[in-house]
């Protein structure tokens, strides 16, 4: 027996006799003989492959990525891992080749369904994709990403595209240098010829508040005496003169100024539009280039894909085909089951019906059966109140259910305008017993109701002998009608 201590990043894989499946855990003993032990690092481990794709329009690329993987901290995931490798380790080429076919299989299908610009342009998106897919997959082994980095696309041997496009975004930044240059050179030299004319009509402005202050001096030199007025008069000609033959020659150098300046700017905009024809022709001379290696790569790409449709089709085909013929079979399959179930139902249904019928009839005969012990109860039950004479027991239920009512009504109809025998009863004892207060008693006429009741009784009894014979008949025919 052996007790076993783990590194922090370490777990003691037990299994064999009185375990289960697989104990992991940092400490414990070991039987040695009936079990076994080893030790697992969950350390994650950086991988490095470069997978083969080819984008939707059949151009092929190579994917330089970095996946540091290792298995996630927790008992379920760590059981799986501890499966995964209990005959190898995470750098065992093994458990490399199983994560370089889930990476590439999972980045092939991805990298299918896009354009290569798509790929190159949405780097990131295409990252995260990858990184969802993959470690989805890597669930199934307890195996968690922490880290990926995909590296920059590279051209796959053979094939210039990613080359191809730095050289195009070159020749682009460049140009747009050079018209970037051109045109910071025009606006130089405008700026220079329009500071230059300003300084032109700055000096003319001080000249002629200069010769403007000149004649005001003049003029007071001239208001200072009359005897100078001559000849003040005759500098202030002269100086005239030189005035105007001064404005003259500044008139024609500003026309010789501002026609070296027009001459200038028209320079300038000849030579930016001689260079920018010059880059286009270049540039034409370019987009010609592109356009041709575009159709020739649509041509090949065509081809290709008329090849595989073709094949594509050819396959559909024979797939269709086998597709008909498991449809007819699982069809009369189908048939012939649901003939067995429908035959199974109806035997099914019969045989519910029949119990259906035969519960409907126990349950009638126990209710006749609980009605005749009801009955009998009630029979028992009025007899006993009535001290068993039959001969009350059917008044009781004459008045009961009112057949005196109704047999006086039946005979109230018969008679009906006709001139019946009427018979009265009386008792005489009763008259002579009230004396001759009798007469003035108001509850004479009650009594005499109340003497008539036997007698009719009697009456009723002796015509209805002929439906009734007796207390006894009576009973039994009204016990059964219950």
């Amino acid at each position: 027996m052996a007790y076993l201590i783990a590194n922090a990043s370490e777990y003691i894989m037990i299994t064999g006799s009185g375990v289960d499946d697989v104990k992991l855990s940092k400490k414990g003993w070991v039987y040695p003989g009936i079990q076994k032990s080893w030790k697992i690092d969950i350390s994650p481990m950086n991988y490095t492959f470069d997978v083969q794709a080819m984008s939707i329009e059949k151009l092929p690329f190579t994917l330089p990525a970095v996946f540091t993987i290792g298995p996630r901290d927790e008992q379920e995931s760590l059981v799986k891992f501890a499966k995964l490798i209990a005959s190898h380790d995470m750098a065992s080429k093994h458990v490399s080749d199983l994560l370089k076919g889930i990476i590439e299989g999972e980045t092939r299908v991805l990298a299918a369904g896009m354009t290569m610009e798509e790929i190159f342009r949405g780097a990131e998106y295409f990252k995260m994709q990858v990184f969802d897919k993959v470690q989805v997959e890597l669930d199934q082994f307890g195996l968690h990403i922490y880290n990926a980095n995909i590296k920059q696309l590279v051209d796959h041997p053979g094939q210039e595209y990613f080359s191809l496009l730095g050289q195009k975004t070159q020749a682009e930044v460049a140009n747009q240098a050079k018209v970037d240059v051109a045109e910071a050179k025009y606006k130089g030299d405008i700026g220079a010829k329009e500071r230059e004319g300003l300084t032109i009509r700055n000096a003319a402005r001080v000249d002629a508040e200069t010769r403007i202050f000149s004649k005001l001096q003049a003029g007071a030199a001239v208001q200072q005496g009359v005897k100078v007025d001559a000849e003040t008069r005759i500098f202030g000609f002269k100086r005239e003169a030189e005035i105007a033959e001064a404005n003259a020659d500044l008139a024609q150098k500003q026309a010789e100024w501002t026609k070296q300046t027009r001459l200038a700017q028209i320079e300038s905009e000849k030579n930016s539009a001689i260079r920018e024809a010059e880059m286009n022709a270049v540039l034409a001379q370019k987009n010609a280039l592109a356009e041709t290696e575009r159709l020739r790569g649509e041509v090949l790409a065509q081809a290709t894909v008329d090849y595989e449709v073709s094949l594509q089709n050819a396959n559909a085909a024979a797939y269709q085909v086998q597709k008909e013929a498991d449809a007819q079979l699982y069809k009369r399959k189908v048939q012939a089951e649901g003939l067995q179930k429908e035959a199974d139902a109806s035997l099914y249904r019969k045989n519910k019906d029949a119990d259906a019928e035969l519960y409907v009839k126990e349950k009638e005969a126990e209710g006749l059966l609980l009605m005749a012990e009801a009955q009998a109860d009630y029979v028992r039950s009025v007899m006993g109140a009535f001290n068993r004479n039959h001969q009350n027991f059917h008044d009781y239920l004459m008045i009961d259910r009112r057949v005196y009512q109704e047999m006086g009504q039946i005979n109230a109809d018969a008679i009906q305008g006709l001139e019946p025998k009427v018979s009265v009863w009386t008792t005489g004892s009763a008259s002579a017993n009230l004396g001759a207060s009798a007469s003035n008693n108001t509850a004479d006429p009650l009594a005499s109701m109340y003497m008539m009741i036997p007698p009719l009784f009697d009456t009723i009894r002796q015509q209805t002998s002929n439906g009734i014979s007796g207390p006894s008949s009576y009973r039994i025919s009204h016990t059964e009608k219950w």
